[in-house]
């Protein structure tokens, strides 16, 4: 569900107190906070944002020429993918950059009479979200803008006509020029406002790209190629499977989930001591989540922590838990009794009983004495890195979310102790 977004008057409020207010004619008049927001087909002589930082003040003028260079309004040798590599590797090496780039899309993409530049600014945008989040003094406006976009086709069609029939009256050939590109039709707007809104909310938990690997042509390809196609991380378990349809109709459960879980125990995985608990080189598993995102495991893998690690990341983003929201409070009630414990599994939908009894069954093999001695993960080490990719506490309360994560615990404990899952070798 969409939670409502900061208002109009205090996304305004937000403008006047933190942009940078620039000058214009022979007499340096300001321009107004409308204007400073509206698309710019020149250049700018100092950032967007109010800052005292040198590097980010030279940086931020730059950028722009890039965010234009981007979206088709500056002419450029490079290609549209090295011009958004450059782009995004400013802002995910320089943290103080990132509100100034969105800022930067946002004025870009307001009062743009190009259609076409219009979505490649939107497109820039979702490219962005997958490497890094905006600053949490930012998050609101920036989610008050995106929202503003969920269902606005028609507005931007009808506001782009106003926009050319008021600059017809003053034509000239560029601006004939300009007018013909509005007739370039992408996708609408709304797709690429509600991938952002999705991706604002999860990026803003996770903190987008880790590692020390700066962002490569391959992952900016992987991030624009998402909007339409959706990862098979941080989506639904519904999404998957409709996603897998054509390659493998008759699977029952997700590819992603028994081919990294059958990786982990291939790389001998049981064998292996800290396993879940000891996390795979990030660079590593980033590069991995890109080949499997693209229904391809390598053959050159050889640390089991690295598709161990890939894993529990699937559990732990995927858009709703394996059990289901409206069975947590059912769970953290039955922590300790094993039969009202496999009792919830039974409720919990078809898809989702399947793919919690398949990852238990793959714990059940770690929990065996034999493996426990190698690994130094016990069933309690088990259920402990595990339960948090299962179940998600809502509430914001530091006891309530401490008091929890021990019944979450017990309750995965129970499961991996006493669940019967018999029936789930040899399916895939």
């Amino acid at each position: 569900t969409l939670r409502k977004p900061i208002s109009q008057s205090s996304m305004a409020d937000w403008a006047s107190k933190n942009l940078n207010m620039h000058t214009q004619g022979i007499f340096r008049r300001r321009i107004s906070v409308s204007n400073m927001l509206s698309w710019n087909g020149g250049s700018i002589k100092k950032p967007m944002l109010i800052t005292s930082n040198r590097t980010i003040k030279k940086e931020a003028c730059e950028m722009f020429k890039l965010v234009q260079s981007y979206m088709g309004d500056r002419q450029t040798r490079m290609d549209r993918n090295h011009v958004a590599l450059v782009t995004v590797t400013k802002c995910w090496s320089v943290q103080g950059l990132r509100d100034e780039l969105y800022i930067q899309l946002i004025r870009q993409t307001t009062d743009n009479m190009c259609y076409r530049s219009l979505a490649w600014g939107w497109e820039l945008m979702a490219i962005s979200l997958a490497f890094f989040s905006p600053s949490p003094k930012f998050q609101s406006y920036l989610e008050g803008y995106i929202y503003r976009h969920l269902d606005s086709d028609d507005k931007i069609a009808q506001h782009i006509k106003e926009l050319v029939d008021l600059k017809n009256k003053k034509i000239t050939k560029s601006r004939k020029k300009r007018k013909q590109n509005t007739e370039d039709e992408g996708l609408p707007i709304s797709t690429y406002a509600k991938y952002c809104y999705r991706k604002l909310q999860k990026v803003a938990v996770t903190g987008g790209k880790k590692g020390l690997r700066k962002p490569t042509v391959e992952e900016i390809t992987h991030a624009r190629n998402a909007i339409l196609t959706p990862s098979l991380f941080g989506s639904s378990l519904e999404e998957i499977m409709l996603r897998q349809q054509d390659m493998y109709p008759g699977n029952k459960l997700p590819w992603v989930q028994t081919q990294l879980s059958q990786q982990v125990l291939a790389l001998g995985g049981e064998q292996t001591e800290g396993i879940f608990r000891i996390p795979g080189d990030i660079d590593e598993v980033n590069a991995l989540k890109l080949q499997v995102d693209q229904w391809r495991i390598p053959s050159s893998l050889s640390d089991p922590n690295i598709p161990a690690s890939l894993l529990k990341l699937w559990y732990r983003e995927l858009e709703e838990p394996v059990i289901p929201q409206q069975f947590y409070k059912e769970c953290i009630s039955n922590y300790e009794n094993p039969d009202a414990a496999v009792a919830v599994v039974q409720l919990l939908p078809e898809l989702n009983r399947l793919v919690l009894c398949y990852l238990i069954h793959f714990l059940q093999i770690f929990a065996q004495p034999s493996n426990v001695g190698r690994t130094k993960m016990d069933v309690n080490n088990l259920a402990m890195v595990m339960a948090p990719n299962c179940l998600r506490c809502q509430s914001d309360d530091p006891r309530v979310i401490f008091e929890n994560t021990r019944k979450e615990m017990s309750f995965l404990r129970m499961l991996i102790v006493h669940l019967d899952t018999s029936f789930i070798k040899g399916l895939v």
